[in-house]
């Protein structure tokens, strides 16, 4: 069983709240510490779907674009903590990029499951891929050709997700191999580990009042640590 920390934009553009979330993931026994890697050509499209969409949220998704130096350093103090750095990958030109700082394996979010020429590059490093499927309506998974080992994570592409929408009756953890995690605080996880998830993928934050529209879904280091030991004790009763 592992615990992936999702950072994503809660770093919020500053490198310092960055590496700390990712020392708190450390502290706090979390096995990854994750991001996000687009630049705004992405978030362009989406405002182009959704005209609704408020200036601010585009100035604060101008403000978390991380470059690929930014990536660098932060992929570079997740080695010197002895934590695996991680990045979902919304574009197929960074693939290369995250080849050349040698990521250990790559995570395809809900809203990138229908980008063919993206999934594709990613199965040609041949790493394994962990795959979000917020956005997948159909029972059978998507296919997915590659020589790396292949996890689905069950997911609801809503923030914050309502427990009552989470539907684990019919969920199996058989045969999905996880769960991404948008529900507030820890019960959720708890549920789905107990019910045979391998993988919890969970947003943190050091404050979930700070502006940005994750920190209110995403669970502080204390409920982090919670999460960790319910699933080291389950390891071992197990």
């Amino acid at each position: 069983m592992e615990i992936i920390a999702e950072i994503g934009q809660n770093h919020n553009g500053d490198m310092g709240l960055a590496k700390e979330l990712i020392q708190v993931a450390k502290d706090c026994g979390a096995d990854v510490a994750k991001f996000q890697l687009f630049d705004m050509s992405f978030w362009e499209k989406i405002y182009l779907a959704n005209p609704e969409i408020k200036k601010e949220w585009k100035e604060y998704h101008t403000k978390t674009c991380l470059s690929t130096k930014d990536i660098t350093e932060l992929k570079n103090f997740c080695d010197n903590l002895n934590i695996e750095f991680m990045t979902s990958v919304f574009d197929v030109k960074f693939v290369n990029f995250l080849e050349t700082i040698n990521v250990q394996r790559y995570k395809i979010a809900s809203n990138t499951i229908d980008n063919k020429d993206l999934i594709n590059k990613i199965c040609s490093t041949n790493k394994d891929i962990i795959i979000s499927l917020g956005s997948w309506k159909k029972d059978e998974f998507p296919k997915i050709n590659t020589q790396g080992k292949k996890y689905y994570l069950y997911c609801i592409s809503k923030y914050p997700t309502p427990l009552e929408e989470l539907n684990f009756n019919k969920i199996n953890f058989n045969k999905y191999d996880g769960f991404s995690d948008h529900t507030i605080g820890i019960n959720a996880s708890l549920i789905a580990l107990s019910r045979g998830a391998q993988i919890i993928e969970k947003h943190i934050t050091i404050d979930k009042k700070m502006f940005g529209p994750d920190h209110i879904g995403s669970i502080d280091p204390y409920e982090l640590s919670k999460l960790v030991k319910f699933k080291n004790d389950l390891e071992i009763s197990l």
